[in-house]
C-alpha cells in the first residue's frame, strides 16, 4: 500500500492538473465536468455502496455516485473515484460506504480523497486556530462542524481525517463520529445541504462525455433523432428531450 506522503503528493498533483488552487475548498463536481472523456452519473445505490468507477474499452471513464447519500459523502465519493481514474491501472472500482475499509487500493483512494478535499496545510492551520481558543487546545464538536462546512465534506470524512491532527483529542473521536450533527449545524446557523441527499427528482442524472458523444453522433448522421432521444432517456436526461425548466431560469 502506498504511504500517506505519496498519496498526499498525488492529491496535490491532481488538484493542479485540474486547475484547482492548492489549499482552497474545491467544487469537485464542477471539476469533474471539465475532465475529458469522463461521464458522471448520479444514481441512488442503496445504503452499502457510495460510488463506482469503470474504464470503458475506448479509454473513457464512467463514474457513478450514490445520489441517495448526503452531499458531503457524494463529494468524498467522487474524489475517491478520481484516484481510481487517474492512478489505478487496473481500474474498476466499487466503493463501500464506510471510509477506510476494503482492500489496499480502496484505502489508498480514501486517503487520496481526504487530501484532495482537505489539503493538509490548510486543514491543520484552520484546526489550530479553532483549537487555540479552548483551554485544552483541542477541537470541539462545533469546530469540527465548521471545518467540514468549510471543506464541504461529510462529518465522517472530517473526523477520520482529523484523527491525525495534534488538535484532536483522541479519546473524543468515537464520540464525534457518533454525534448527530445536522441539528447542531442548524443551531450554529450553518447550511445543512451537506448532510442531506439530493431531492428525489434530482437523484437520476448524467453529465459529461456520454451526452456530448450522443449529440456528436446525431450531428454526424450516425444515429437518427429517435435513437438520440432514446440514448438521452437512458441517461435520465428527459429534460434534454422534452425541455427543461427554462422559463424559471434566472439570467444574471
Amino acid at each position: 500500500m502506498a504511504d500517506k506522503a505519496d498519496l498526499m503528493t498525488k492529491a496535490m498533483q491532481y488538484r493542479k492538473e485540474l486547475g484547482a488552487e492548492s489549499g482552497s475548498p474545491v467544487d469537485v463536481f464542477s471539476l469533474a465536468q471539465n475532465i475529458e472523456g469522463l461521464t458522471l452519473v448520479y444514481y441512488p445505490m442503496g445504503d452499502k455502496l457510495s460510488g463506482m468507477c469503470v474504464r470503458t474499452e475506448d479509454g473513457n471513464c464512467v463514474i457513478a455516485v450514490n445520489s441517495g447519500m448526503s452531499l458531503g459523502r457524494q463529494r468524498f465519493s467522487l474524489a475517491h473515484e478520481f484516484y481510481h481514474m487517474r492512478f489505478d491501472d487496473n481500474m474498476t472500482s466499487i466503493c463501500g460506504k464506510k471510509i477506510g475499509c476494503g482492500n489496499d487500493i480502496e484505502k489508498e483512494a480514501d486517503i487520496f480523497a481526504s487530501y484532495f478535499l482537505m489539503p493538509a496545510a490548510e486543514l491543520e492551520s484552520r484546526a489550530a486556530r479553532f483549537a487555540a481558543v479552548h483551554e485544552d487546545g483541542k477541537l470541539s464538536l462545533d469546530d469540527v462542524i465548521l471545518l467540514e462546512q468549510y471543506f464541504g465534506v461529510s462529518h465522517q470524512a472530517a473526523v477520520i481525517r482529523l484523527k491525525e491532527s495534534r488538535c484532536m483529542e483522541r479519546s473524543r473521536v468515537e464520540e464525534f463520529l457518533k454525534s448527530s450533527v445536522r441539528g447542531r449545524a442548524e443551531m450554529m446557523g450553518c447550511a445543512t445541504a451537506l448532510y442531506r441527499p439530493l431531492p428525489p427528482d434530482k437523484q437520476y442524472m448524467t453529465y459529461g462525455s456520454y451526452i456530448k458523444q450522443a449529440e456528436l453522433a446525431l450531428q454526424k448522421g450516425l444515429i437518427a433523432a429517435g435513437k438520440y432521444e432514446e440514448l438521452l432517456l437512458c441517461a435520465f436526461r428527459s429534460d434534454l428531450v422534452y425541455g427543461g425548466d427554462e422559463e424559471a431560469e434566472i439570467i444574471d
